[in-house]
């Protein structure tokens, strides 16, 4: 399919939409490479230069003209923010930016405080160092846990946060020239994740990870042992840290890969954290309640919605966010296919959690918010979208337990 003239791009931005064409109708591995380095060096050059977002706008662009291009660029310009090959005192290094995700659900209230004690601080490097990184790396984490919406908000920024790591890792008094954004908490919310953030330096060509390092010379070592080896030293701290809440412990890895299977696995904590909620604060159980799912967008699905309503009324008293998180999410819900769509993945998910009647309404329906207060509508039974509200006798706010 031939590109819309890309009128307003800057040379850039032109140049970085051109080879990303090209290497989609590459047609060998070694012309690949070819390309690949070309991408890669402009990539490099717009990340490395001032704040902008050249990046962005050549995705919006293929995203509606070529669509192969689009995936092949998005894949290359993550690697180069979350990566970099750099010069440190004459001698060569590769950094990679990654992330520890903790994924925890309560029917009480998430931790608000986000420092952690410098026990626990050191308690995590010792594990990383004895479980999961190859042994001539060197690594720094920062000292909070961080927050999704405290993280880097484009490529650009994504890549000055791996520069700045790679830098502090290699030289501890090196004070990386970033802040993180304040930490806006919401009240009420009962499923989030939090992230150890920090950067793995070794000489260039070497491993990361400790599963990418020999055990002998016949095998590596293995992947599943390091990943079980990292859950069981982290799970006393990690739990002293969430206390009260179901934690999910994560393995350490590439920044963009673990922020996405993060958002993929908190959709059903958050559904289990407001049944189990409902259940303790109303005294709703969960045979009591009915679901109705409908999905929200503009021109395709972006979203679900479900509305949780008593059994025996029509009003919403609680509802949940399932977030579309790809393009092919959102393409699996329109096509046949032999795998479960989200609407069958919600359905199975509400009725394990003992919900007997949900109800799916078909099409595509805006995805509306309440004008005074901000707060995102909800499908009732008959297929209204309404503003939730808890019976009188329902404190609305989570149980204090930290």
């Amino acid at each position: 399919m031939p590109v819309t003239p890309p009128s307003r791009l800057s040379r850039d931005a032109q140049r970085l939409l051109n080879l990303a064409i090209e290497l989609g109708r590459s047609g060998s591995r070694i012309e690949d490479h070819y390309w690949e380095a070309l991408l890669g060096a402009q990539i490099d050059k717009i990340l490395l230069g001032k704040k902008n977002r050249t990046v962005e706008t050549v995705l919006e662009q293929l995203m509606t003209d070529d669509s192969h291009a689009y995936e092949l660029l998005a894949e290359e310009v993550e690697t180069y923010s979350e990566s970099a090959v750099f010069t440190h005192k004459r001698k060569h290094y590769q950094a990679l930016l990654i992330t520890v995700p903790f994924l925890a659900w309560t029917r009480y209230q998430l931790p608000k405080e986000d420092r952690i004690t410098e026990a626990q601080l050191r308690h995590f490097e010792k594990c990383l160092v004895e479980t999961t990184l190859a042994p001539d790396s060197t690594f720094v984490l920062l000292p909070d846990l961080v927050s999704f919406e405290q993280m880097p908000q484009s490529f650009h920024e994504t890549r000055h946060w791996t520069q700045q790591l790679a830098l502090k890792a290699l030289d501890p008094a090196h004070i990386p020239d970033f802040t993180l954004r304040e930490s806006n908490h919401h009240d009420g919310v009962l499923a989030d994740a939090r992230f150890l953030v920090g950067a793995i330096v070794v000489p260039k060509g070497n491993a990361f990870f400790r599963w990418q390092t020999q055990q002998d010379e016949t095998s590596f070592f293995s992947r599943f042992d390091c990943i079980q080896a990292w859950y069981d030293s982290t799970h006393t701290t990690v739990s002293s840290i969430f206390t009260g809440c179901h934690v999910e412990i994560m393995v350490p890895n590439a920044f963009y890969l673990n922020n996405r299977e993060s958002d993929r696995r908190i959709r059903p904590m958050a559904v289990k954290a407001a049944i189990t909620w409902l259940h303790m604060a109303a005294n709703l159980s969960p045979d009591n309640l009915r679901a109705t799912v409908m999905a929200c967008g503009e021109n395709s699905p972006e979203e679900y919605r479900i509305g949780l309503s008593p059994r025996q009324g029509n009003d919403v008293i609680y509802g949940c966010i399932w977030p579309i998180l790809s393009k092919e999410e959102a393409m699996a819900e329109t096509i046949d296919s032999e795998e479960p769509s989200l609407t069958d993945q919600i359905a199975a998910l509400l009725k394990e959690l003992g919900i007997a009647e949900v109800r799916r309404l078909p099409g595509l329906h805006p995805g509306e918010f309440c004008e005074d207060c901000g707060a995102p509508y909800f499908p009732n039974p008959m297929g209204e979208m309404v503003h939730p509200e808890l019976p009188e006798e329902v404190n609305p706010g989570p149980i204090q337990f930290h």
